[in-house]
């Protein structure tokens, strides 16, 4: 079965991005994927050090065994001072090739205003760095504060359906890089 993991780059309470990627999620699993969240704000994961063994870094080797083991992952960040947030920088300073060689990964972005562009570019630049592959299609969300009720659910059904083919997008494209190599 396809697995997708979601990493959601919040620590806020309510955080939009975790609302969002649970959306995204949602649509993967409908798609026939084995699903998990990976909330940043809820694990002990320490700021990165390299000369530290990750056995000895909180829940990382934990963590970042779930992005290794992934098919697909969807990444999602708030937008902070026009890049991604600190918290999902760190934990992406822990993944590497390991983690991401030739894994498929859908981008989320949300912003508080109206601009997430360079968050994505940031995002696409870095996992393209470890050589993740990167779907093109890609969300960001603008305003996000007015984008959901107070259920979490969306109140713009074009924007819901682009997150939830984010999801699908990851399903399709990991079930397609894993074809080839199951028949080799």
């Amino acid at each position: 079965m396809t697995r997708v993991v979601a990493v959601c780059g919040s620590r806020r309470d309510g955080s939009y991005t975790r609302v969002a990627l649970g959306h995204a999620l949602d649509a993967a699993s409908e798609a026939g994927a084995e699903t998990d969240l990976l909330d940043l704000g809820a694990v002990d994961l320490p700021l990165y050090h390299p000369d530290v063994d990750i056995e000895e870094q909180g829940e990382a080797a934990a963590l970042v065994a779930r992005i290794r083991e992934a098919d697909g992952v969807l990444l999602g960040s708030p937008v902070y001072h026009g890049s991604y947030s600190s918290t999902f920088r760190n934990f992406h300073d822990y993944c590497g090739f390991d983690e991401y060689e030739d894994t498929v990964v859908g981008l989320l972005a949300t912003a508080g205003g109206g601009s997430y562009g360079s968050t994505l570019d940031h995002m696409r630049a870095t996992v393209r760095g470890v050589h993740g592959w990167v779907v093109p299609h890609q969300v960001g969300i603008r305003r996000a504060y007015d984008q959901f009720d107070a259920d979490g659910a969306f109140v713009d059904p074009a924007l819901e359906e682009r997150v939830a083919e984010l999801g699908r997008v990851v399903v399709e494209r990991a079930r397609d890089r894993a074809a080839p190599r199951a028949s080799d």
